[in-house]
């Protein structure tokens, strides 16, 4: 089956110019045949109906009534061997016969075939019908020994005697005429007709070939147009569904990472503000201010450290919240939610930050803003943890939708694959980006630490 494979891959156009000529040149074949076979028979056939009608209007007067004579007298044989030697019909003619229908030769110009019965042959019995029978061949019959010694074709013609009142076939005319020159008309007849049915073939075979290639070329066109569509659609679904697992993933981890940060801000909770709060409980119910006999001086030495205890605990739930609740930036600008970002980390930090901002870019979604927001701050607190602030930058742009904000420091840097799954800080950044459709970044090493977000305008709109 690999032919049929083969076959198979190659394109219409080229399996109709095989096929088609392959059948063109079988159909060309028999119609060649055929017509020059049929343009044979006319020109002997014609050219047999032309000699036949020659020879009859000079033979004929000169035979007897063949309905009444059985063999012709010695007057009649001798006029016709007369008329057959001489003249131009004697040059034409190689042999002349004269048949009775039971196959009686009555007359032939060899002498030793008069008298004699031969089988009645096909095309002897054709002309006693009737019909005039002419053939271009060597001789083969069995009274045609000498005509078939010359070796090469002759013209053959059967032409009935007609009896004058009744149009009865009485005798048939049988001569062997020599025909020069039918070989060579025959041949360039034959020649003719096949270059024209090879001319016509060949013309109605190229303008369905200039069809069909036309009509290939357009369906070869739409098949690659309908690939490279379906191919595009396959990559769209793959991407789509390479986004619908990031998603899915970002919203699980976003899940766990919201439960992190619960239990996060419950252990700052607990670990500050609460234990200045139990500590300051506790002294409530120390003796000092209970018992009614208590000096002054140390009353009022126990409520300096109870108020100190509860202002250091409402500091720490401040700052808890100052960190947990935004500004409104819905209508701010990227410069402003920059600028806003690196003034309180100064302020926080006392560390100095360089920024750079480049913004002529469109309004952007507030989920993207909210997203710059925390970038910025997540990563500055990062570099002042883990960097020591050195050289701490941050550089934003924001051109026709492209937005891309770089965070940066030069401290010691540190090991990717040392990060926990469970850490807030590059993991939620990492979450809350790639649940926007942006990508995230992160380089580091030995001089220091760079991290990277950019959403693309197609990103950005939705």
């Amino acid at each position: 089956m690999n032919w049929l494979r083969r076959w198979n891959a190659r394109s219409l156009a080229s399996q109709f110019f095989i096929a088609g000529g392959l059948i063109s040149i079988a159909a060309m074949f028999v119609v060649g045949l055929f017509v020059s076979h049929l343009i044979e028979e006319t020109v002997i056939h014609n050219s047999g109906a032309a000699t036949a009608l020659y020879v009859d209007s000079v033979i004929a007067p000169l035979l007897p009534d063949m309905q009444t004579e059985s063999l012709l007298d010695e007057a009649s044989a001798q006029a016709l061997d007369e008329t057959l030697g001489q003249g131009a019909l004697g040059k034409r003619l190689v042999s002349f016969k004269l048949w009775r229908s039971d196959g009686t030769i009555l007359y032939s110009n060899e002498k030793e075939l008069v008298g004699k019965t031969f089988a009645v042959s096909d095309k002897l019995q054709r002309a006693f019908a009737g019909s005039l029978v002419a053939r271009y061949e060597i001789a083969s019959d069995p009274e045609s020994d000498r005509e078939r010694a010359l070796g090469k074709p002759l013209m053959e013609i059967y032409n009935p005697v007609l009896q004058p009142w009744s149009g009865q076939a009485v005798a048939v005319l049988e001569f062997y005429e020599s025909a020069e020159g039918l070989g060579d008309s025959l041949a360039r007849a034959r020649l003719r007709s096949w270059g024209a049915v090879a001319a016509l073939t060949a013309t109605f075979f190229l303008v369905l070939s200039v069809l069909v290639f036309r009509g290939s070329r357009t369906i070869e066109a739409q098949r690659k147009d309908l690939k490279d569509r379906v191919t595009e659609l396959s990559a769209l679904l793959a991407e789509n569904r390479g986004l619908q697992r990031r998603l899915q993933r970002a919203s699980q981890r976003a899940a766990a990472l919201n439960e992190t940060y619960l239990r996060s801000i419950g252990a700052d909770l607990h670990d500050g503000p609460a234990q200045h709060i139990a500590y300051a409980s506790l002294r409530l119910d120390s003796d000092v201010l209970i018992n009614a006999s208590t000096q002054p001086e140390a009353r009022e030495k126990e409520l300096a450290w109870i108020r100190s205890s509860l202002a250091e605990a409402m500091t720490e739930i401040r700052n808890i919240c100052r960190g947990l609740v935004l500004p409104h930036i819905e209508k701010s600008s990227i410069t402003e939610i920059v600028t806003r970002v690196v003034e309180a980390h100064q302020h926080k930090t006392e560390t100095p930050v360089e920024t750079v901002i480049d913004e002529d870019g469109p309004e952007l979604p507030p989920a993207v803003k909210i997203c710059i927001y925390r970038f910025v701050q997540e990563a500055l607190n990062n570099a002042y943890r883990h960097g020591g602030g050195v050289q701490q930058a941050v550089r934003a742009v924001s051109h026709k939708g492209h937005v891309r904000v770089e965070v940066s420091d030069h401290g010691d840097g540190f090991d990717p694959t040392d990060v926990r799954p469970t850490s807030l800080g590059l993991v939620g950044l990492r979450e809350r980006v790639d649940s926007l459709g942006g990508s995230f970044d992160i380089k580091t090493g030995e001089g220091g630490t760079t991290v990277t977000m950019i959403f693309e305008p197609m990103e950005v709109g939705e």
